[in-house]
């Protein structure tokens, strides 16, 4: 058995997805693994991108979209390794990450799963690391106080600024951006919902687990630049009108604001006036993307990061890569598997 798939859902961000993959080769060594990059039907030729420049990474082309927690599940049913990694493609390696993860997990066997330090292109924390708030931290966040009063405590106990992010503990709640699963913990508790496409599907995923009593970690012993919601960010709209959605069935299906009806009509409508605001706000504002929460890259940071693609991945020499990929794996140990398509 490998000691870790890394599993990349892509749409559409062929460049990004390219220095995502190229930067796992160059860095990863001391373990065996394998990608498998599931393409959600891009219209960027993102899929052929990945069938020439990196032969060895196994494709699956989705004819439609099935979306994030889909997409996930398939590769962990795909999987091959001790460990899956779910990694989002606008992601980028420094150093050897995977290496590090896979050796924190061994090294602690009472962790069903674990995340790693995020940062922003500019080098700052990126905060992924949530609790479970309850109704009155919601209202808030509901009226933007967070936004009105940054360094509040009652909004920080779903966001967690304070978070030290310098020592690995355990955690509620970490995001799925590069998301290191055990095996066992998706064969025996589940794997991602699948009713949540884009959003909420990392929160009701860690919610579950915790409730089934798994435990959860964060560690900084692995560092991933994550460029930020680049494929959400291509249909702003539709996805803040999916979020909201999500949010309001994620309270209903897993009762967690409480089973009253009241709270949950309560719940409903402060969802969908907050979607107004947010709606009023795309269309005032010059700042477009879905997620600018605390921790989030800055606006100008963003919008220099969609093309933040090396030079050689630009122009790439689809055989220098195809090359440098088999290499890589040779040097690691891993097993090479060629394309597969469906």
């Amino acid at each position: 058995m490998l000691d870790l798939t890394i599993i990349i859902p892509s749409y559409n961000t062929r460049d990004l997805l390219r220095n995502c993959i190229q930067s796992i080769y160059q860095h990863t060594s001391g373990i065996t693994f394998e990608i498998i990059c599931l393409d959600d039907n891009s219209p960027d030729h993102s899929a052929d991108m990945v069938a020439e420049s990196f032969p060895d990474v196994i494709l699956v082309r989705n004819k439609v979209n099935e979306f994030y927690a889909k997409n996930n599940n398939l590769g962990m049913r795909m999987s091959r390794a001790r460990y899956a990694c779910l990694l989002n493609s606008d992601t980028k390696l420094l150093g050897n990450a995977f290496e590090a993860l896979v050796r924190f997990m061994d090294e602690h066997p009472e962790a069903a799963t674990c995340g790693p330090k995020l940062l922003n292109p500019d080098g700052s924390i990126q905060h992924c690391i949530r609790r479970f708030a309850g109704v009155s931290t919601f209202v808030l966040q509901s009226l933007n106080w967070h936004k009105m009063f940054p360094n509040s405590r009652l909004t920080d106990r779903y966001y967690t600024t304070q978070f030290d992010y310098s020592k690995a503990q355990q955690v509620e709640s970490v995001g799925t951006t590069a998301y290191m699963v055990r095996r066992a913990t998706w064969e025996e508790a589940g794997m991602l919902d699948e009713r949540f496409r884009w959003f909420m599907a990392d929160l009701a995923y860690n919610y579950m687990l915790t409730k089934k009593g798994y435990k959860i970690f964060y560690t900084p012993c692995a560092e991933i630049v994550h460029y930020g919601s680049q494929t959400v960010n291509q249909k702003a709209l539709t996805a803040l009108r999916e979020q909201c959605k999500s949010f309001i069935e994620f309270n209903e299906a897993y009762d967690y604001f409480g089973k009253s009806r009241f709270t949950k009509a309560l719940v409903r409508f402060g969802v969908w006036a907050r979607y107004c605001t947010k709606v009023l706000g795309y269309y005032l504002s010059s700042d477009k993307r879905v997620i600018k929460g605390p921790g989030a890259p800055r606006k100008e940071i963003a919008a220099q990061s969609a093309l933040a693609v090396e030079p050689r991945a630009r122009g790439a020499d689809r055989k220098g890569l195809a090359e440098a990929t088999r290499a890589s794996l040779s040097q690691s140990g891993s097993e090479v598997k060629s394309v597969s398509s469906r």
